[in-house]
């Protein structure tokens, strides 16, 4: 059987430079064999990250791969001046929503098989082969089972709004709660399936993909793809797992070297990887001991 072909996908900025940086050091550290790694940034980052490539290492532009109408305009002269992506047939945008639509953008780019999307402040600290991702022809799809819903920390209002507007966007019925939860900063995708999942929104909705998502107000790209996935293709080619291969620190205070190494010695036996949400502060160079160890 010919391998799959699997991409890492990670959509950055200017902000989590260094810590693109470690995510792709042990990216060369742990995962097994030469693995295409696709970095997508804005235009105004471009040229910051071009350090960062390699034989298997690109840095795309988003100009390159998102619509012409989509603009973003920085709000000051300094690197670091937030951006606003606007339109006219979106409402305006900020960095994070637009690197949702990055990911989607991407796989209408490239030919692989899979699309293995790591986020730029996680990195992985266990040796990883992305063909543990296949079972047969059936590809890992992280969903936790009844995930969302009333019983999060904010009532799971945020998470259901998402969740909602996903269904709506496939052309599913309204959901009911509590919710499948397809949302973790690893995990991987059918390229073929988000292109016709693209192609699915536009049918239902009559707008170009990304103008349809960019309706909404909030969004989360991995919702819209786990209805696609299950409501639409019913499963089709993927295995669920209930579990992360990324364990994620979301919020609190920044972690002290004795904080990251009990949080990174607590790792589940399946999870290659973690998360520390670079709002946390916690100092990129605690981090990079644990590929160094």
């Amino acid at each position: 059987m010919t391998a799959r072909r699997t991409a890492l996908i990670t959509p950055s900025y200017f902000g989590d430079y260094e810590r693109c940086q470690l995510l792709c050091d042990s990216v060369d550290r742990f995962i097994d064999g030469p693995v295409d790694h696709y970095i997508l940034v804005d235009a105004h980052d471009h040229d910051q990250f071009l350090g960062l490539r390699g034989p298997h290492r690109h840095v795309i532009n988003e100009e390159d791969i998102l619509p012409n109408w989509l603009h973003a305009v920085k709000q000051g002269t300094r690197q670091d001046a937030r951006r606003l992506w606007w339109s006219f047939r979106t409402w305006p945008m900020r960095g994070w929503h637009v690197q949702q639509l990055r990911r989607i953008a991407i796989a209408n780019y490239i030919n692989h098989d899979a699309l293995l999307y790591c986020d730029s402040d996680m990195l992985f600290v266990r040796p990883f082969s992305v063909s543990d991702l296949w079972r047969g022809d059936a590809l890992r799809l992280y969903r936790k089972p009844n995930g969302i819903g009333p019983q999060l920390p904010d009532g799971g209002k945020l998470h259901m709004l998402w969740t909602r507007s996903a269904a709506r966007l496939n052309g599913l019925p309204k959901p009911d709660f509590p919710a499948h939860d397809y949302i973790n900063n690893l995990v991987s995708w059918r390229r073929q399936d988000v292109v016709d999942m693209c192609a699915h929104i536009e049918m239902q909705t009559g707008k170009h993909w990304a103008a349809a998502i960019g309706s909404n107000r909030s969004f989360s790209e991995c919702q819209i793809f786990g209805a696609y996935s299950d409501g639409v293709l019913g499963g089709k080619g993927v295995w669920h797992a209930p579990t992360g291969l990324c364990k994620t620190y979301w919020s609190g205070a920044a972690l002290d070297r004795e904080g990251v190494g009990d949080f990174a010695r607590n790792i589940e036996p399946n999870q290659v990887a973690i998360g520390i949400q670079s709002f946390t502060n916690t100092n990129p160079e605690i981090l990079r001991a644990l590929i160094e160890a």
